[in-house]
């Protein structure tokens, strides 16, 4: 089946705004990506705010694992290297396994369009429960980059050769009865 013939299936998404400051109205990351979630005719499954707090990120993150109604989390803000920033920390308590090469796909795509101030990036990505955990910096910058250069094309199950949907289904097969 080419990619012209498989069929679009929308992924549930929920996203998490990780910052001290941010209020919805003052959320231009968090509105960004729910912007681009729609846009590409994928679902909002919900959206928060929380401080820069790694027990109460990482307990946010174990609710939508456990949400049969959330396929995919993406976090934006407290990637950074400051004492605040947890939240890849926060991530790292809840993966059962890393998707090491987000991270590297991330760095080399900012590296082209901020140099070698994309050093200080701790993009990551994860899964657990069957579930996508996807951890981008706060700018809106750096969310653009890591939805138009990554996440549209991984959560997107017609794109070719493979994709994060096509898998999604076998996630959890590890906790399924045998």
């Amino acid at each position: 089946m080419t990619a012209e013939e498989r069929p679009f299936i929308p992924v549930r998404i929920a996203v998490l705004t990780v910052s001290d400051s941010r209020t919805p109205e003052a959320d231009r990351s968090g509105a960004l990506l729910v912007d681009r979630i729609r846009a590409a005719g994928h679902r909002l499954a919900d959206r928060d705010i929380l401080p820069d707090d790694r027990r109460q990120i990482a307990r946010q993150l174990r609710r939508w694992c456990a949400d049969p109604e959330v396929d995919a989390v993406i976090t934006t803000g407290g990637t950074g290297l400051t004492g605040r920033d947890v939240t890849v920390e926060a991530h790292r308590d809840v993966y059962e396994k890393e998707v090491d090469a987000f991270g590297t796909m991330f760095a080399m795509i900012s590296a082209r369009k901020i140099g070698t101030s994309a050093v200080q990036s701790r993009a990551c990505a994860g899964v657990a429960s069957g579930t996508y955990l996807f951890a981008l910096p706060g700018s809106p910058g750096a969310c653009r980059d890591g939805w138009d250069d990554i996440l549209v094309h991984q959560l997107d199950y017609r794109h070719r050769p493979c994709n994060f949907v096509e898998i999604m289904p076998r996630l959890d097969e590890h906790l399924r009865r045998k």
